[in-house]
């Protein structure tokens, strides 16, 4: 895929209604500048079967409009039933699976071609090497990596026939837990939720003693508070040979924020031009590219004072 920006849609990390995931993938199957959709659970088992049964039909859907879809797996498997579902998952030989973890390499035959999700540890050659060889063709890699290092493993990875991809747009994901932070906030236990998670379609934030931003939860789930951007890096990271961009799902137009990504990649449109448009489209949210010039993630660092470390 050299010389082609592609465009990721990664999976809905959100515990949304039923309806809600539904309409969205139909949507985005419809209308949606994509060329590849991660869907299903990663964050927390418990949420898979209120949506497991329109599963099938979003995957018809969105391949029906002509889009590659992957199907990803939990992020954290410690229960047996979640060694059971990921058994289950690698039966699926039509699909590509994603590995957020690796004790999905189990179930899957060495060799057979997956991808790899931005919750793996990706930080080198070795790794991306070994990965290669069990069969990844696509990794997306931490979204805390600086471009220098983004730059060694895509160019690692076209050496080993296999796309690199890069966290473009949405809240960071920082760190996955055994306990579930929405339901102690609720003083609820975590085996009796009810599902509180869903009370926060983009993760609940939090705040420090002081009161200023920090970071958002989202049950198990640890997110930054500033949504990753990297509109105004697209060339940057294109040009160290990136070749496919994530876009995390949050409850806004997300086909207009994949629009606008799409005319980024396409040069119909200007680094700051698309950020002001983006910033439009989500008036409360902070922005944040900091990771990707070395720098605090929280930070959003201008044009002026860039050093590409």
């Amino acid at each position: 895929m050299a010389g082609q920006a592609l465009l990721t849609l990664g999976p809905v990390l959100f515990n949304w209604p039923v309806e809600k995931w539904a309409d969205f993938y139909a949507r985005i199957a419809d209308e949606a500048p994509v060329d590849r959709v991660c869907l299903g659970e990663v964050v927390c088992s418990k949420r898979l079967p209120f949506y497991n049964d329109v599963i099938s039909e979003a995957v018809e859907r969105l391949e029906a409009a002509g889009k590659e879809v992957v199907v990803s797996s939990l992020a954290l498997i410690t229960l047996p039933r979640e060694r059971k579902a990921g058994a289950g998952l690698a039966k699926d030989e039509e699909h590509v699976i994603e590995v957020n973890d690796l004790t999905m390499l189990r179930y899957l035959e060495p060799g057979r071609k997956i991808a790899v999700g931005p919750l793996v540890n990706v930080y080198n050659e070795g790794t991306l090497s070994w990965l290669a060889g069990r069969g990844a063709k696509h990794v997306c890699l931490p979204p805390e990596l600086p471009i220098a290092s983004v730059e060694s493993l895509a160019k690692a990875g076209s050496a080993l026939d296999l796309d690199t991809e890069v966290w473009a747009f949405g809240r960071v994901p920082l760190a996955i837990s055994g306990r579930c932070y929405h339901a102690r906030i609720h003083k609820v236990s975590k085996d009796s939720c009810q599902f509180v998670c869903g009370l926060d379609a983009d993760g609940l934030p939090v705040k420090t003693l002081d009161g200023g931003d920090f970071l958002a939860i989202n049950g198990v789930q640890t997110l930054s508070f500033a949504y990753g951007s990297a509109l105004g890096e697209l060339d940057i990271l294109m040009q160290a040979g990136v070749n496919s961009f994530r876009l995390s799902p949050h409850d806004c137009d997300m086909v207009a924020v994949a629009e606008l990504y799409r005319q980024r990649l396409d040069r119909k449109i200007s680094g700051d031009e698309a950020q002001a448009k983006l910033a439009a489209l989500l008036p409360e949210a902070e922005f944040a590219n900091g990771f990707l010039f070395g720098d605090y993630g929280a930070e959003m660092v201008k044009k002026a004072e860039r050093q590409v470390a």
